[in-house]
């Protein structure tokens, strides 16, 4: 519904931007693509980053909220059995951090430690070694302080209240507040990642009884076969015939609009005049903020789904219209007539029939995929 509401946004606001010259560079007669991108630069870059960070806000306050109260509940109950916080100060309270979970299989947290240590100055040094005047040493700290921390707080509201908030533009910040002037840098393996969402595996792992080292060995396993079957298939499909062409329709359509788009967030970094700058502006940002928290805010008061933020903000002019309203007849199939028929049930049904849908789309897909190799291959020697 979210995203239909703001699919139905965008079509009644663009032709009134239009109208008052807000989304200024677009023409009549532009397709799909470059209407996308060019409105996006106009309009809904700034926009959705401004909407972006009102739920990065809503769901910080969201998460906060428990694990403000699930700590003064710890606390409490601390107090109550020891009457004073001073056994946070006994010694033995560091040494559970080292303490190894035997059922989990976990290895030590050095060997952890030395494995993050390791992997990071690896990719910082292989990006110093390759781009010239890469400025090492801003990540370095960037590895050092602000993915432990961040990697920490999300792990931290996983464990309590069992959702985390991702901040927004993250990497585009990162690599602007770095200083480096080029393109080269957005191809660089940089450790900027947040693996406090890897605390939700290893409570898969612990449910399911699989022991650490197990996942590491089939790791060992599986990521070579991946390496060298991508680096085959790549290449036959290649092979095939040129890329984007009438062969592979959705590349000939999209790539254009993704390569643009790719452009425009890289050109931020670009010496002399940066596209994303020019599309960058906070007026904007700051409509977009004030739009989602105040949306929020009266969805809350009205008792009304606040999920609807999350869905405006996919569906208001940051993707092609063609796939919201098959979406959005899907939902009002599945509200009004399975959930009639089926009752409650029907909730318990959709997680098993997206599983088995996706299991058959992908299936079906790489069927597809062998015969058109295989009859790319093959029509050489026919005729």
């Amino acid at each position: 519904m979210g995203g239909a509401i703001g699919l139905a946004v965008t079509v009644v606001a663009n032709p009134i931007l239009y109208r008052h010259g807000i989304l200024a560079n677009w023409r009549p007669g532009m397709d799909v693509i470059d209407t996308a991108f060019i409105n996006n630069i106009d309009v809904y870059l700034s926009f959705g980053i401004g909407l972006t960070f009102a739920i990065t806000l809503i769901s910080l306050g969201n998460a906060l909220r428990p694990a403000i109260r699930a700590l003064r509940k710890h606390m409490g109950r601390r107090k109550a059995l020891d009457g004073s916080l001073a056994v946070d100060r006994q010694p033995g309270a560091w040494r559970k951090l080292f303490i190894n979970n035997p059922k989990r299989g976990d290895f030590s947290i050095f060997i952890a430690l030395g494995i993050y240590a390791t992997t990071c100055a690896t990719w910082i040094g292989i990006s110093a070694w390759l781009i010239d005047g890469f400025p090492w040493r801003f990540f370095i700290g960037y590895a050092i302080f602000f993915t432990p921390v961040i990697s920490y707080a999300t792990a931290k509201l996983e464990g309590l209240v069992g959702q985390a908030v991702s901040i927004p533009m993250i990497r585009e910040a990162t690599y602007i507040l770095s200083g480096y002037r080029g393109v080269q840098i957005w191809f660089t393996p940089i450790p900027y990642p947040d693996y406090g969402r890897a605390t939700v595996s290893f409570r898969i792992l612990e449910l399911t009884g699989t022991k650490i080292k197990s996942k590491v060995k089939t790791q060992l396993v599986t990521i070579p076969v991946i390496i060298i079957a991508s680096l085959i298939f790549s290449q036959l499909l290649w092979s095939m015939a040129p890329v984007p062409s009438d062969v592979y329709p959705f590349a000939q359509k999209m790539w254009d609009l993704m390569a643009k788009n790719m452009c425009l967030t890289y050109s931020s970094t670009m010496e002399g005049g940066s596209l994303f700058f020019e599309a960058f502006k906070l007026n904007v940002v700051g409509w977009g903020l004030g739009a989602g928290v105040v949306t929020y805010v009266l969805l809350t008061l009205l008792g009304l789904p606040t999920l609807l933020v999350f869905g405006v903000v996919r569906g208001l002019g940051q993707t092609t219209p063609a796939g919201i309203p098959l979406e959005f007849i899907g939902a009002l199939l599945g509200r009004f007539y399975f959930r009639k028929r089926f009752g409650d049930r029907w909730m318990k049904f959709t997680p098993v029939m997206l599983a088995g849908y996706a299991c058959g789309m992908g299936l079906v897909a790489m069927v597809g995929m062998a015969f058109a190799i295989l009859n790319r291959m093959m029509s050489p020697l026919i005729f």
